[in-house]
């Protein structure tokens, strides 16, 4: 009997998992179901090497991680798009802007001061040019641009 109750094969039951009561976040649960979000890297970098910009900048903003609280699915998505604006030229900068809806730049906006943040090589230099095509076209976009600041 000593020999029954030392066992601790008992403890591998998750009972946690039987409770119904439980708190289950629809969110994550939701983003399980659909699959990894965030863009999908391998479309990108194909998309890259075939030398379709604007195809692969906007996959890069498609599927943007917004609501998952993972960190490191947001940390792969800034990546991928980092690597997508770094890829443009400067000529080529405007077009892709243009090519945004009001979320876009937005998305874009948010993408760029998150580049800020942890610096690569070269990428400030990148993420400036883009910072200022975004906000010349924000501010033709919405009107900003007629007012007169005092």
């Amino acid at each position: 009997m000593a020999r029954n109750t030392l066992s601790s094969r008992f403890r591998r039951v998750d009972i946690d998992e039987f409770d119904e009561n439980k708190f289950v976040d629809e969110h994550e649960e939701a983003a399980a179901a659909a699959g990894e979000p965030g863009p999908d890297p391998s479309e990108v970098d194909g998309l890259l090497r075939q030398g379709d910009m604007l195809r692969a900048f906007h996959a890069a903003l498609r599927n943007s991680p917004v609501n998952t609280k993972n960190q490191a699915v947001k940390e792969r998505a800034q990546g991928v798009v980092l690597k997508v604006l770094t890829n443009f030229k400067s000529s080529e900068i405007e077009q892709a802007v243009q090519s945004l809806d009001r979320n876009g730049i937005d998305l874009l906006m948010k993408y760029i001061y998150k580049g800020f943040e942890k610096p690569t090589e070269n990428s400030s230099a990148v993420l400036l040019q883009w910072h200022e095509k975004l906000l010349i076209y924000a501010r033709q976009d919405t009107g900003a641009g007629a007012m007169a600041w005092p």
